[in-house]
């Protein structure tokens, strides 16, 4: 990561000081990707029920910063949900879970959408020059899988083991234990509320990049239960591994000249988020999700052009024109995009490299007033994550 003179003198004197210089597991310049895998053993009421096996991947863009706070902009996605008798219970093509959250200059995360992720908040931070720090986070959970998420806070011990390699790069690697605490006065009021008491241990291990403090590995043991008004436990053993990595590169110039050489009009334009691509020519069954005939030679080419950037995972964005019903025309949005993102897989791209998003029309690109102007609002974006 680079680091400007400003910044860099501030870390010297913040390590001649003796003070914290702390930096969270985001600490990335430009975009990056965070992925959590969990493989925890799960137990209700004392009896052993399953394996709890999950990852939730996300590309997160930064959008803007300053001295102070830099503001990210995230898609998650469960690419593997709860797992019995080894069974995965979810299709290939995932939805986007929306989060946008700020990372201060003092290491903390400030949420502004919150939907349950990232489940680690300010979670690992590096303390310069110091040998063992305590520093807060937040962890976010959801045990019964209700889609209702509680936060528990809690200080992380840190300790500095040595200096070691991984994959090639010079990292730290350090050590963390905190406990599971809540219940009594340590409840999260907008959290589930049949949650009466959590206790537990978790043990990390972790890779910090000596250079710009980011992690890139996280292994946490995970020992705890939760305990419910109706006197019902849930307990969960194992280990939760956390990943920062990089979208791969994408070559820009094969993208655009595979683009040109189609037979439909494909507006291209590059975005904080990657190379965008918009369809404004398809044509559905009106108010359905349902293409009509004849719209599988736009898709053949709009696969072939993304076939250009075949290692890389695409965001499928439907967007809607305004006829004052938001509630189905935001479902109507997403329908859309999981189509269109089913008919592209059938053209050689796996189906899991497709994360699909409604917006209905929040996003408008001309005047609604008018039937040309409609019919521009109603499309859908394809975004190549990098």
């Amino acid at each position: 990561m680079a680091m400007n003179k400003k910044h860099f003198l501030q870390r010297i004197i913040l390590c001649l000081l003796g003070l914290l210089f702390l930096v969270p597991l985001y600490a990335q310049t430009g975009n990056y990707c965070y992925t959590e895998r969990t493989d925890l053993r799960r137990y209700d009421n004392g009896k052993y029920t399953g394996l709890r096996s999950r990852e939730v991947r996300s590309f997160i863009t930064k959008k803007n910063s300053s001295a102070k706070e830099t503001f990210y902009d995230g898609n998650f996605y469960v690419w593997q949900e709860t797992r019995r008798n080894r069974q995965s219970v979810q299709g290939k093509i995932n939805e986007a879970i929306p989060a946008s959250f700020i990372l201060t200059s003092e290491g903390q995360m400030q949420m502004l959408e919150d939907k349950g992720f990232p489940s680690f908040r300010s979670f690992p931070a590096l303390a310069a020059g110091e040998k063992s720090w305590t520093a807060e986070a937040v962890r976010v959970v959801d045990p019964k899988e209700k889609g209702v998420f509680t936060h528990i806070p809690f200080l992380a011990l840190y300790t500095f083991v040595k200096e070691e390699k991984y994959k090639g790069q010079d990292c730290l690697l350090l050590k963390a234990d905190w406990a599971t605490r809540y219940g009594g006065d340590n409840i999260d009021v907008e959290g589930d509320p049949d949650l009466v008491r959590a206790e537990g241990s978790h043990k990390a291990t972790m890779y910090i990049n000596k250079k710009t403090g980011a992690a890139l590995v996280v292994r946490d043991e995970v020992d705890e239960t939760y305990f419910y008004k109706d006197g019902s436990s849930v307990a969960f053993k194992g280990s939760i591994s956390l990943f920062t990595d990089y979208a791969p590169a994408v070559d820009h110039k094969a993208v655009i000249k595979e683009a040109k050489k189609t037979n439909v009009q494909i507006p291209i334009e590059q975005t904080d988020s990657g190379l965008r691509l918009t369809i404004s020519n398809l044509n559905f069954v009106p108010d359905s999700a349902e293409l009509l005939p004849g719209q599988e030679e736009v898709l053949k080419n709009i696969a072939s052009v993304l076939l250009q950037a075949k290692s890389s995972s695409f965001l499928v964005a439907g967007h809607t024109a305004d006829t004052n019903e938001p509630i189905s025309e935001m479902q109507l949005s997403k329908e859309r995009a999981f189509a269109v993102a089913k008919m592209l897989a059938q053209y050689g791209i796996p189906e899991e490299k497709f994360i699909c998003k409604g917006y209905g029309a929040t996003r408008p690109l001309a005047d609604n007033s008018t039937k040309e102007g409609m019919a521009k609002n109603r499309r859908v974006e394809i975004t190549i994550l990098e």
